[in-house]
């Protein structure tokens, strides 16, 4: 299931740090992609929960899901990339993680961790006192 949530993500630009000489200190090329999750119309609830859950490090306090991006020279290159990594971010958390299916140990691996407690038992004996009256 991909989600596209293009459409609802809010861009805000600032001036970016990094490469770019002067064109840095004239050109606002930094994007950051808002979206606000309990206003969605593209997930259902459930998902939005999942979303919540799965990515609260990415949503402030007011609800929003934020992304930004300053790697690129230009805006537009930026704005794609936040685009893509919203995208990416969404539909990975939404992916629902495999349970594990416990295996048992197979009758050599019992033998051989019964022979190796044999022998770890019989090396522990020998630290023992010696008694010479026997």
């Amino acid at each position: 299931m991909n989600i596209d949530i293009t459409a609802e993500i809010m861009f805000k630009t600032a001036r970016s740090g990094g490469s770019g000489g002067q064109n840095v200190n004239k050109v606002e090329t930094m994007v950051e992609g808002r979206w606000l999750v309990a206003a969605s119309s593209l997930v259902s609830d459930d998902q939005k929960q999942i979303i919540l859950q799965k990515l609260a490090n990415k949503i402030n306090a007011d609800g929003n899901f934020l992304v930004k991006s300053q790697t690129a020279r230009t805006q537009l290159q930026n704005k794609a990339n936040v685009v893509e990594k919203m995208n990416d971010l969404i539909n990975e958390s939404l992916i629902k993680k495999r349970s594990r299916i416990a295996s048992k140990p197979n009758k050599a691996a019992k033998e051989k961790r019964l022979e190796n407690k044999k022998k770890n038992a019989f090396t522990k004996a020998m630290r023992g006192k010696i008694n010479y009256k026997n």
